[in-house]
């Protein structure tokens, strides 16, 4: 990994300096829905002095705008959550590939597109929790979930899902497609109910008992730590977790990040604004601010998140895995996870 010999501040500025034909503006394309985020905005906007404009919707709307928009597009980013709608982006032709040698040197290689064309900016580990009243030997590995002695006791969320379609992508690269189905089936066969909700309702069916074991994005859980959550922060103390797969691939995780669009008009103030993303300060209100974990390596933790301790994260390449979705979809159908 390279390392900065020069600020962040520094880069930004040359940046900013080098773009004549920009008009001291980007605009983001974003479906990430959280309000700390505004302080990103505020901190770029006051660093660098170029404005920030924003239109927020549903990651696919989102793309299927930038596509109808076409090269009159004002888009100049796009950012949202999770590998696969990152991955879908780049398909749709509506990214580009960049270059950055603080992207390069601040973002590893497994949480960056092969091309370049999206980067992440925070993690979310994908592990299991379950009923500490419950359950004496919980799941240690992504497989376990499938073992039929969890019959009837696993909550998780639809087919439909992309936490759910990456989580599955993710053992097709690990273990192949016919393996991947064969765990599918047997944890549609653990089902305690139809999945529904989001990552909050499987938490809070633990809480009701109507889960023993349920997976879901740690910063779910983490905020129920930090500030209080109907259903969940009341009974933490009930509520153990998993981080899976420690002896062998790792935990996995899953991505929030964005790319620079492929008609962005500003395009030098859209990298700078990835760029400051990777920056320390962005890295720890990404922490701090809504629970996640750092894509920069070294960046401290939250409270909240370090309170989860600490585990090996599974390094495979997220650019593979998001190529596994079309894969994991047809597996969804063919076992019955609706």
């Amino acid at each position: 990994m390279k390392h900065l010999s020069i600020s962040l501040f520094a880069v930004l500025t040359v940046a900013i300096a080098s773009t004549a034909a920009a008009d001291g503006v980007v605009n983001i394309y974003s479906s990430r829905h959280y309000d700390t985020d505004e302080r990103l905005y505020s901190d770029f906007e006051q660093v660098t002095g170029i404005t920030v404009n924003r239109i927020e919707g549903k990651a696919d709307e989102l793309i299927a705008r930038m596509q109808a928009e076409g090269q009159n597009s004002p888009a100049d980013i796009l950012l949202t959550v999770d590998t696969s709608r990152l991955e879908r982006a780049k398909n749709t032709g509506v990214l580009q590939s960049i270059n950055s040698d603080i992207l390069e040197a601040r973002i590893p290689g497994y949480l960056q597109d092969a091309d370049n064309e999206w980067f992440g900016f925070s993690q979310r580990a994908r592990i299991l929790f379950y009923d500490k009243n419950e359950v004496t030997h919980p799941p240690l590995t992504y497989a376990d979930l499938a073992d039929p002695k969890y019959k009837g006791m696993v909550c998780i969320r639809s087919a439909t899902n992309v936490y759910s379609q990456t989580i599955l992508s993710a053992i097709i690269e690990h273990v192949g497609v016919e393996a991947a189905k064969d765990w599918a089936t047997g944890v549609v066969t653990n089902f305690a109910r139809d999945p529904q909700g989001g990552d909050t309702d499987q938490l809070r069916g633990i809480v009701s008992g109507e889960c023993d074991i349920a997976m879901s994005n740690t910063y779910y859980f983490a905020r129920a730590v930090r500030r209080p959550v109907s259903g969940i922060s009341a009974n933490l103390d009930m509520i153990g977790w998993v981080f899976p797969d420690q002896g062998g691939n790792g935990t996995h995780m899953n991505l929030s990040g964005g790319g620079v669009a492929a008609h962005a008009p500003n395009k030098e103030n859209a990298i700078a604004f990835l760029e400051y993303l990777t920056s320390d300060q962005a890295q720890q209100y990404f922490s701090a601010g809504n629970d996640e974990y750092p894509a920069v390596p070294g960046v401290a933790l939250s409270p909240s998140v370090a309170q989860l301790g600490f585990f090996k994260p599974d390094d495979v390449d997220l650019s593979a895995v998001a190529k596994n979705v079309v894969a994991a979809q047809r597996i969804f159908a063919e076992v019955g996870w609706e």
